[in-house]
């Protein structure tokens, strides 16, 4: 559990970096922006894929993008320490950080 909080963080601050309206105040804060968007997906995420579920089979999957860009969005609303700037910004960032994530958990 650790290790993938670690490769989460690991992609967040990669995206702030890459992205100029994710920003994340100090590098560390992309270890508190991880761990809450954890807890959130744990709570609210299962129940979002599950309303979702008609149009995740019609997009065959890809609407997880907009259930994450959601998560990360609210996350955004829990901490002070991380902004991002507009919903176009959400939507690319959670697909990059999903990307990462993946590629990252696939390598270690």
């Amino acid at each position: 559990m650790i290790a993938k909080l670690i490769i989460l963080s690991i992609s967040i601050f990669a995206i702030a970096q890459l992205m100029p309206g994710f920003k994340l105040k100090k590098p560390y804060t992309a270890i508190m922006v991880a761990v809450v968007y954890s807890i959130v997906n744990f709570f609210l995420g299962w129940l979002l894929m599950a309303l979702a579920l008609p149009f995740m089979v019609l997009t065959l999957g890809l609407f997880t993008f907009v259930i994450n860009a959601l998560l990360l969005w609210i996350t955004d609303k829990i901490l002070d320490d991380f902004e991002i700037d507009s919903i176009k910004t959400t939507l690319i960032a959670a697909v990059g950080i999903t990307v990462i994530n993946g590629v990252l958990n696939w390598i270690f």
